[in-house]
């Protein structure tokens, strides 16, 4: 039976990791591992200033003081000898779409599990309503992995529109868009009248082509984007070299 690793990165008690759950359970062995609390915005950072606990919890999940990626090492390489076939982090509460992944503890969990050689699919749902949809559309693809075949080093994100499942358009491969800059930050008063600052929003939508996931989101599909970690942008090296070459 198909081993799992669940996790994602707004904590152990979120709706939408007990949805995964559930719709899951019947196609696989499962193992939840993940943060004790909201960890949103994490990214990619691992605890490395003190140990991390991890607490076994009345209904077989388990919860880490630490963040999404934290979970996933120690889902894969800590206590347990049998290690997964296939990561799965999610179902976020929310869209992470374009320039969204860079921040994202639910991508970051999918991306750790990559990190150790895993297969590793990131689920979104854009918007808090229709977790069933999102836990739907994650079983179908689940019950589907064996025929994937990705490059190494790959990962898949996957954002779903918050409607009923019989309102979705179908499944489309999509490319990341991107954002423009996001808001200047708010600015509030604590108690003792000292200035702090809540980060703003995101931007608006700066590349929403129709190849993209903001498109697919939009027009009622879901969002399927093969990610890498590459993020060396191959087309300038030519114009670094010629410009080093000019004062080197």
């Amino acid at each position: 039976m198909r081993r799992l690793l669940l996790s994602n990165d707004d904590g152990v008690h979120a709706p939408g990791l007990a949805a995964l759950h559930d719709a899951l359970l019947a196609h696989a062995k499962l193992r939840v591992v993940a943060p004790d609390r909201d960890r949103s915005g994490a990214s990619n950072s691992l605890t490395l200033s003190r140990p991390l606990a991890l607490t076994a919890l009345e209904n077989g999940f388990y919860c880490v003081d630490g963040t999404p990626a934290d979970c996933v090492y120690l889902g894969v390489n800590g206590v347990w000898d049998e290690k997964p076939d296939l990561v799965i982090s999610g179902i976020n509460h929310g869209s992470n779409l374009g320039d969204d992944v860079l921040y994202s503890g639910t991508v970051a969990a999918a991306m750790e599990g990559r990190n150790l050689g895993m297969s590793a699919i990131a689920m979104s749902l854009c918007g808090t309503r229709y977790f069933d949809t999102a836990a739907r559309v994650a079983a179908t693809l689940v019950g589907a992995a064996d025929q994937l075949s990705l490059p190494p080093r790959s990962l898949l994100n996957v954002n779903v529109p918050d409607v009923p499942w019989d309102e979705l358009r179908g499944f489309r491969v999509t490319r990341l868009g991107y954002r423009g800059p996001a808001a200047k930050p708010l600015e509030v008063e604590d108690p003792r009248g000292r200035k702090r600052y809540w980060i703003a929003a995101v931007g608006a939508n700066a590349d929403d082509g129709e190849d993209t996931d903001f498109a697919a989101i939009e027009a009622g599909y879901v969002s399927i984007s093969p990610l890498q970690t590459d993020l060396t942008r191959h087309q300038a090296c030519a114009d670094v070299q010629d410009w080093l070459d000019a004062f080197a």
